[in-house]
């Protein structure tokens, strides 16, 4: 997929599970088309690529939703919303389809107050709102909107668990440049664990809109062994979190972070802030330990306190391990299954 992110390897896993599940035939549209030939061109031009590829998506889901019959819509917030979802809704509802729409994001309740007259009538025309934390059913529910509790999914297969005898300062940050990520929090508090232990390393993995500023803070903060590795697949990112011993994690908004799942699963005992639906996926000192948004001090003496109480550290990484079991295809199989209304496929996995 172009648009890498945790909607992007949602969509990907459940693909993959799907395909097993003899009761159902899946199909994939991609809310960013390609254009054929020579015309893709006109999709490296800034606007012109908006309109160019929203005409081609409308195209595609008017030929192609026919064909299905329960349509599973993954979305954002804000402006694309408006892009993506808003259409499939409109043209699922035109031929008579089931709507499942799939909201992810973490700043929704920012979203539907102060855009109500474009997202919440049509999202009440979706049959079934899936939200992948409970904080979001939360923040639904405010605005009269009923939405069910699906968990994201983690592949064990696909990332590898090592057993952490002993804590070295090697930190990961895995999140995109976004500003509500808070990977400016991870570099501050980087630089004060680094005055603890002068050989500590920090790896920054993604990208996004605050790529320089971060940059540029890093220099500012004269910080030593960073690395800002870029966008990485998903085999890269496995080797990642193998390669390291705490993942940090900075976030101001926040609903259900994979990344910090994926450390879990890894083996990686995880410190991060208590944005949005956070709470809900962690304990405090039980799967991790949880300060207060932006406050990158505290953030520094949980990870300095992880590298210096191994035997602390090693409870929360049998913790949560066991935690991200809950996160599994098996575990939400059933409740996906129920959601597209199939009634012919049994309570086991195939």
């Amino acid at each position: 997929m172009d648009i890498v992110g945790g909607q992007a390897v949602q969509a990907v896993r459940l693909i993959e599970h799907l395909k097993q599940e003899p009761s159902v035939a899946v199909g994939f549209l991609p809310v960013n088309p390609r254009l054929p030939g020579v015309l893709r061109k006109l999709q490296a031009i800034k606007y012109v690529r908006t309109v160019t590829t929203s005409i081609l998506y409308w195209w595609k889901l008017l030929t192609t939703i026919p064909a299905f019959d329960v349509i599973h819509i993954f979305s954002a917030s804000y402006f694309s919303f408006l892009l993506a979802p808003a259409p499939a809704i409109i043209v699922a509802r035109l031929f008579g389809k089931r709507i499942v729409l799939n909201y992810h994001s973490g700043e929704a309740e920012d979203h539907l107050q102060h855009w109500p007259r474009t997202s919440i009538p049509l999202l009440k025309k979706a049959h079934e709102i899936v939200v992948p934390s409970p904080y979001l059913v939360r923040v639904f529910a405010k605005f009269g909107l009923p939405a069910k509790a699906i968990f994201n999914v983690i592949d064990f297969d696909q990332l590898i668990f090592r057993k952490r005898e002993t804590l070295r300062p090697v930190f990961l940050s895995n999140r995109n440049f976004e500003a509500h990520y808070g990977i400016d929090v991870v570099l501050r508090a980087f630089a004060i664990i680094q005055q603890r232990f002068q050989d500590a390393s920090l790896r920054v993995a993604g990208d996004g809109p605050c790529r320089e500023a971060l940059h540029e803070l890093a220099a500012e903060l004269k910080l030593r062994n960073v690395e800002f590795v870029g966008m990485v697949t998903r085999a890269a990112m496995a080797e990642l979190y193998n390669e390291a011993d705490c993942f940090l994690n900075g976030s101001r908004i926040d609903n259900q972070p994979l990344s910090i799942l994926e450390a879990f699963a890894s083996g990686l005992p995880v410190v991060t802030t208590n944005a949005g639906g956070i709470p809900d996926v962690v304990t405090d000192g039980v799967t991790a330990l949880v300060v207060e948004v932006d406050d990158h001090e505290a953030l520094a003496r949980s990870a300095i306190t992880l590298i210096e109480q191994p035997e602390l550290a090693h409870r929360i990484i049998d913790a949560g391990r066991n935690e991200c079991r809950r996160y599994t295809w098996e575990a939400v199989r059933h409740e996906w299954l129920k959601a597209y209304g199939a009634t012919d496929y049994t309570d086991d996995a195939t």
